[in-house]
C-alpha cells in the first residue's frame, strides 16, 4: 500500500551539548557509559518554564533524535550490525541502525537536573548519553518504570552489553596532564576509562588485530590516542584540540 498522504513536519526544539565530537568511539547504547554528561540546550519557544513543569519528578527521560551525521545518505533495508560482527545482514527495523527510512533514534537516559536561568530558559542537565554534540532532538518524554521495564522482554541476538575490555591504563607521562584537565572536568579520567572500555574499535579490527596500531578519538576538545594490546587499552597521548575546529 502507497502512502499518499503528505508527510508530517517534525519540529527541532533543541540540541545536544556533549562530549562527543564525533561518531567513532560514541557508546553504542546509552547508560554504558554512567559518567559521560552533557546538556540539551532548547530553542524558542520550546526554552519555556511551563513546558517542563514537574519533570523533576522523573530520574530518566526518552529522547528521541535526528542522526543528522547520516541522513543524507539516506536508508537501507538491511544492515549489517556490530554485534554479529559487521558480517550478517538482517532488516533495518530489527536492528538501531541510524540508516532508516526516517532518520529517528531513541535513547533512555538519566535525568540529573531541570535548569532554569533568569530569563525562565530551560535546559536539562543528563547522564548517559550516547549522541554526538549538536545532535538535534526532537522529542522528550519521561521514563515510565511500571510501563518502559519489562522483565520478560528478551533479544536474541543482543540479549546483555557487549564484553568490555579488562581495564584501560593511561601512560604514567600523562598523570599531570589528567589532573590539569579534571581542575575543569572532574570527571574526564572515568569517562576516558568508560569510553574506551566498549572497545569502540570496528568490528573487522578486533577479527585482525595488530598491536602497534594507534587510535584517536575526539572526546570533550582533545584527541585521545590509545592501542590495544591483550584486551588491555594503553592511553598514550592526549592532545587539545583547537576549540573553533
Amino acid at each position: 500500500m502507497k502512502q499518499t498522504s503528505p508527510a508530517w513536519p517534525i519540529e527541532i526544539i533543541g540540541q545536544v551539548e556533549s562530549p562527543f565530537k564525533e561518531k567513532f568511539s560514541v557508546p553504542r547504547q546509552p547508560n554504558l557509559a554512567s559518567a559521560v554528561r552533557g546538556k540539551i540546550h532548547f530553542f524558542a519557544p520550546f526554552n519555556q518554564a511551563p513546558c517542563f513543569a514537574g519533570l523533576e519528578q522523573f530520574s530518566h527521560i526518552w529522547l528521541q533524535f535526528i542522526f543528522d551525521k547520516t541522513a543524507e545518505q539516506g536508508w537501507k533495508p538491511s544492515v549489517r550490525p556490530p554485534r554479529l560482527g559487521g558480517n550478517k545482514k538482517v532488516g533495518v527495523f530489527a536492528t538501531r541502525s541510524p540508516f532508516r527510512p526516517n532518520p529517528i533514534g531513541l535513547s533512555c537516559v538519566e535525568l540529573i537536573s531541570v535548569d532554569i536561568n533568569q530569563q525562565q530558559e530551560v535546559s536539562l542537565t543528563i547522564a548517559g548519553l550516547d549522541l554526538v554534540d549538536k545532535t538535534p532532538i526532537v522529542d522528550i518524554k519521561p521514563y515510565v518504570p511500571y510501563a518502559d521495564s519489562l522483565a520478560d522482554a528478551s533479544s536474541l541476538f543482543s540479549p546483555q552489553a557487549p564484553d568490555l575490555l579488562n581495564k584501560v591504563e593511561f601512560s604514567t607521562n600523562l598523570t599531570s596532564q589528567i589532573q590539569q584537565i579534571s581542575q575543569s572536568i572532574p570527571e574526564f579520567a572515568q569517562v576516558v576509562e568508560q569510553v574506551l572500555l566498549q572497545d569502540p574499535r570496528p568490528a573487522y579490527h578486533k577479527k585482525d588485530p595488530q598491536i602497534d596500531r594507534i587510535y584517536g578519538v575526539k572526546l570533550y576538545n582533545f584527541d585521545i590516542r590509545w592501542q590495544i594490546n591483550d584486551q588491555i587499552c594503553y592511553v598514550v597521548a592526549i592532545n587539545p584540540q583547537d576549540q573553533t575546529e
